[in-house]
């Protein structure tokens, strides 16, 4: 069995749902799995993050070059957490037989603060299991490094033997500082799992990292296990593991801030024109996937509807696979939400994507942003004030198809977000 085979195999007994956008080396690994073509790499991304909030494992497959679309959610969905297992699997084309560079993918392991395994022949199928429990172990993404010597070698039968687990969202009585602060202090246990790790097969002589050669052979390679100093590390790209030696994990020293320990939050401007909206989703108990920007403080009281917020134009896939509700900014939609929305209607998707439109870039009202109607229009919006609360009474609706609502408002001159004290 070739390794693409194995890993195909695999992916289809451990996930539910496959997103792709094809490429060397992985386009005919996607192809076996008939997974399904996405507009971009952060769009799937996103919609696999969706899958994870409504307990579906999901696998993005792409190839090194389109890892970097995907920084965002990536990173994000570290401090926010997920539920059901998310699994990038990266190809790196590091011959650049059909890329722009010779990337290598792991050294996103490092930025995001994620757990990166780089499967070799014996482990090519328990490898795809071990990512997903990991993801759920540690409510992070997981990634899958792979390399043509591995998609093209033959591999021996290894059948992996799936078993789910949860992960968790960030505790919504985190702030973001206290958010980060817990991604740290879950990063030092995943030093623990790298080193415990059965995965990996150390003895002494040299270390094949992958599918390269050793006497031992390195999987977790990020974080790396400890090796025995001065041996010979053989790993295909840059000399990752090599240069990870030695690496601890961060230092913490103290508890991850609540908002009860800083004693306030922040809420939107005393005089928001939105806040009808917010009362309004929060009377008809829907929740909605959130962007950044001011929709993110949805999340906090009074109104608490939101329940994520995976990166700035991430709320339409996210909400296309999970809530079904995406809040969103006109500077996020035109920021990198487009995309997800044209993906959305090409799918008929049942969403409702709710708009507000301030034309600022920034928060409170800070930057002026493009009008967002104009590059709407074929979605066919409803427009309305913040103030008409009749025709939002109306129009927001468990949605059954696409359904764009833009809701127009001013932001009030020289105001501030509201600091209430808890």
């Amino acid at each position: 069995m070739r390794g693409e085979e194995a890993l195909a195999r695999a992916l289809r007994t451990c996930a539910d749902t496959w997103y792709t956008v094809p490429g060397y080396p992985v386009t005919h690994l996607a192809e076996l799995l008939q997974a399904e073509m996405v507009v971009n790499e952060k769009v799937a991304v996103e919609y696999a993050l969706g899958d994870s909030l409504s307990g579906r494992r999901s696998t993005v497959i792409l190839k090194n070059v389109g890892l970097n679309a995907c920084a965002d959610p990536l990173v994000n969905a570290t401090t926010q957490g997920l539920r059901a297992g998310v699994v990038i699997l990266a190809g790196d084309d590091l011959d650049v037989v059909g890329s722009q560079n010779a990337q290598d993918s792991r050294y996103y392991g490092e930025i995001a603060q994620v757990p990166v395994i780089e499967p070799d022949r014996e482990t090519c199928e328990v490898g795809v299991e071990a990512a997903f429990e990991v993801s759920e172990k540690f409510s992070r993404i997981a990634l899958l490094r792979v390399t043509p010597p591995l998609l093209e070698s033959e591999v021996p039968e290894s059948p992996a033997k799936r078993t789910d687990s949860t992960g968790a969202l960030a505790d919504p009585c985190l702030t973001m500082r206290g958010r980060a602060l817990q991604a740290d202090q879950i990063l030092q246990s995943l030093f623990s799992w790298s080193q415990l790790s059965t995965l990996n097969r150390l003895r002494v002589g040299s270390i094949g990292v992958g599918p390269a050669h050793g006497t031992s052979h390195v999987v977790t390679v990020y974080p790396p296990p400890p090796l025995q100093p001065g041996a010979a590390i053989n790993e295909y790209g840059r000399p990752f593991v090599r240069e990870h030696q030695g690496l601890h994990p961060p230092a913490i020293r103290r508890q991850p801030e609540t908002f009860a320990m800083r004693g306030k939050y922040r809420t939107f401007c005393p005089s928001c024109p939105f806040k009808p909206l917010f009362a309004l989703l929060k009377e008809k108990g829907m929740q909605a996937a959130c962007d950044m920007g001011c929709a993110i403080l949805s999340m906090n009281p009074p109104y608490q509807i939101g329940i994520c917020g995976y990166g700035l134009g991430s709320s339409v896939a996210v909400a296309a696979r999970s809530t079904g509700v995406a809040l969103t900014g006109d500077y996020a939609m035109l920021h990198s939400g487009l995309p997800a929305l044209i993906d959305v209607h090409e799918k008929n998707l049942p969403l409702l994507c709710i708009v507000m439109k301030n034309e600022k870039l920034g928060l409170v009202g800070t930057g002026q942003a493009y009008d967002p109607i104009p590059y709407l229009r074929w979605a066919n919006p409803v427009i309305c004030p913040a103030t008409d609360i009749a025709t939002l009474r109306d129009r927001i609706q468990r949605p059954e198809k696409l359904q764009v609502i833009v809701v127009e408002g001013i932001c009030p001159e020289g105001e501030r977000h509201e600091i209430v004290e808890c």
